[in-house]
């Protein structure tokens, strides 16, 4: 069938009424009579060579071949219409599909998104977070924000924001804190990275005790613990500011130690959109001044 002569107006008629199985009530929805519709789909039905409908004294029924048509149109005009509200400001909206690790989209995207909407209404940012396990392919991924050294394969990488971590805990837990050394009588929270603690206590110059507090994967849920007072979080204070503000956390020490920094990633084999060139250029001019801070470990 030439797509120049689809007979659109007889193919919404019918979509409306096999969602409504009434003309009437599908007229009133098109804002068209109801003879209207029951002409669009009757000649719908001529032009098929097919009885889409059964008319019955109180209503229709769809045939079989009307059932396999229904889903196909419901998508189609799914899509056209979603389509046409990407449309913004009389320009076409680029959709951009961004992976951020939790603790950065709560702690530093979130308060930002806004100004970021406001700056670049043409394009409709979608948001999925992750506890920094991400696969860009596999996922439809842009971009994705992770936390790490910057090594990852087939990546992309570009340092945005340093992220040294430090303890975090409830100002009860705090109270009781003398010194580095004290934390060994303290339940010490625990990332997927086993050697955090390890590090942090090197640079504190105090004893490491044994390890043996709950693990978690998400540093979101671990200084949630520490803010119920179920132990000490070492996290990224960047990330947990309005907390602190709130003193439902406190840093009972200044020591910190970078192991890491979150980065922007893409694939090396993904060409760079417009949407995706204008969001990497926004986070490095948010992130200048920290920049050049994060680091590369081995």
């Amino acid at each position: 069938m030439d797509r120049a002569q689809l007979p659109l107006n007889a193919l919404r008629a019918f979509e409306a009424a096999a969602r409504h199985l009434n003309f009437t009530r599908a007229a009133i929805e098109l804002c068209v009579s109801q003879g209207a519709v029951s002409h669009q789909v009757a000649q719908l039905e001529r032009r098929l060579g097919v009885t889409l409908f059964r008319r019955l004294p109180r209503g229709l029924a769809l045939t079989d071949e009307g059932q396999a048509l229904v889903p196909v149109l419901a998508d189609a005009f799914d899509r056209v219409g979603a389509t046409l509200d990407r449309y913004a400001g009389g320009r076409l909206q680029e959709v951009l599909t961004v992976g951020v690790v939790s603790a950065f989209a709560g702690g530093w995207l979130l308060p930002r998104m806004d100004a970021f909407a406001r700056a670049h209404p043409h394009i409709d940012l979608r948001i999925m977070t992750n506890n920094n396990r991400v696969d860009l392919a596999g996922e439809g991924l842009d971009l994705a924000v992770r936390y790490g050294d910057g090594a990852w394969h087939g990546t992309h990488a570009e340092p945005i924001l340093s992220a040294p971590l430090t303890p975090l805990c409830a100002p009860s837990v705090a109270a009781r804190l003398k010194g580095p050394a004290s934390l060994a009588g303290e339940t010490l929270l625990r990332s997927y990275r086993a050697d955090e603690w390890t590090r942090w206590f090197e640079a504190a110059h105090a004893p490491c005790p044994p390890l043996r507090g709950p693990v978690f994967d998400s540093s979101v849920l671990m200084t949630a613990a520490a803010a119920s007072g179920l132990g000490v979080a070492l996290a990224p204070a960047a990330m947990f500011a309005r907390d602190l503000s709130a003193e439902r956390l406190v840093r009972p020490f200044d020591v910190e130690v970078h192991l890491g920094g979150y980065w922007l990633t893409r694939l090396n084999s993904r060409p760079d959109s417009p949407a995706m060139a204008v969001f990497r250029a926004w986070m490095h001019a948010q992130t200048v001044p920290e920049a050049g801070t994060v680091n590369r470990t081995a």
